[in-house]
């Protein structure tokens, strides 16, 4: 969760898609891709899912954000929406698109925070159909506010209120009406009341958008992503994100099993070091505080390296985060114990051990060291994250 996009520097990649298929559609039908300037360009073919989404169209680690394929859509009232595509619970249309794997979406399936579209073609989802129609729309006019709590966070929730709102039809994740049961993570981002408040820019005649970057961690590694859709409405107010509460339906708070979860565990530290400085910053209040973004901790990545063995794939990797607070404790601060934490394991072991504490008091995570979940997720699609060395 984040109150605006982290500006930390870190690396910096450029990624050019091949094969213009027409606006917003290069990355499909090809998996070839060139790294680097048009100078010095090589090229590699792309058999599974890489540390970066390899249908990015640009990586600007430094600077703090990713421009992605635009795509064209029809709302429930016959207007111009435009998204992105992120995930899809398949391995191949993952592959084929340059998109992220996440077969646990398909969990999801039956539920409300999955929307049904209409397309033109045999039940499949093609975003290349400008005509494929989507149910649920997203209202882009509110003005987000966050307005802090007694201590920062929680947020006084009376005056805090999400900078975009969708329908009671609306979710990022779609499947084809009587199709083939694939869903594809498809936030929206624009439409005619505005724009998504992570958007810094949109091209609707290229069919490029630039969303701003998230940073985090995974097992000590730096991860990027992108922040769009999120409940409760709290939530979505401090993430910057659309409030969507169809995403509620998703199984399951508290739960990251493989056959019936459509969740993966985020862990936001609230009371981390403080001081825009402090190198150990990190947490919901110091970000509430304008310090940065929290730089929370994920159970999972979204690397794929060979499809044919399940031991080298994230098969758990959801973009839907089911979040899981925890606090330090006054024992463990007044000790000088407290710093940063960038591993989901030592946050278990903290807990285990008494220096953290969970900070919700929704249903207990049994796979994630008996800390609560709160109740709440976040749809954010990992965009690049550090190699394993």
């Amino acid at each position: 969760m984040t109150l605006e996009p982290s500006r930390r520097p870190a690396r910096s990649n450029r990624r050019t898609f091949l094969g213009a298929l027409g606006a917003g559609a290069a990355v499909l039908g090809t998996s070839t891709s060139v790294r680097g300037s048009s100078a010095d360009a090589g090229t590699r073919q792309t058999t599974g899912i890489p540390a970066e989404l390899a249908s990015a169209i640009e990586i600007d680690a430094e600077g703090g954000t990713v421009t992605l394929p635009l795509f064209r859509g029809r709302g429930p009232d016959d207007e111009d929406v435009y998204y992105v595509l992120t995930e899809s619970s398949r391995l191949q249309p993952a592959i084929r698109m340059g998109l992220n794997w996440s077969p646990k979406l398909e969990n999801a399936l039956g539920t409300p925070a999955v929307q049904e579209v209409t397309t033109a073609g045999q039940g499949r989802f093609n975003p290349r159909n400008a005509q494929v129609r989507f149910a649920g729309t997203v209202d882009f006019a509110p003005e987000r506010n966050v307005a802090p709590g007694p201590d920062g966070f929680p947020l006084d929730s009376e005056n805090t209120r999400p900078g975009s709102v969708g329908d009671g039809s609306y979710s990022p994740f779609v499947t084809p009406t009587g199709g083939d049961g694939v869903v594809f993570n498809a936030p929206h981002v624009q439409n005619r009341t505005g724009v998504h408040d992570a958007v810094s820019d949109i091209d609707t005649d290229g069919m490029t958008v630039t969303l701003g970057l998230v940073d985090g961690f995974y097992e000590g590694r730096e991860e990027l992503y992108i922040s769009t859709d999120a409940y409760p409405v709290d939530v979505a107010a401090l993430e910057g994100t659309t409030h969507a509460p169809t995403l509620e339906a998703a199984p399951v708070a508290g739960n990251r099993d493989l056959e019936s979860s459509a969740r993966e565990a985020i862990i936001p530290i609230v009371n981390g070091p403080m001081g825009q400085d402090n190198p150990e910053r990190q947490g919901l209040r110091s970000a509430v505080a304008g310090e940065g973004g929290p730089l929370n901790v994920t159970r999972s990545e979204q690397v794929c390296q060979r499809p044919g063995d399940p031991t080298e794939c994230s098969v758990f990797y959801s973009p839907l985060w089911d979040v899981h607070p925890v606090v330090w404790t006054e024992e463990a601060i007044d000790d000088g114990r407290r710093r940063r934490l960038t591993d989901h394991e030592e946050i278990i072991d903290l807990v285990l051990s008494g220096d953290l504490a969970s900070a919700a008091d929704g249903p207990v995570n049994t796979l994630l060291g008996n800390i609560h979940a709160a109740v709440a997720a976040v749809n954010c699609p990992i965009i690049s994250i550090e190699e394993d060395e």
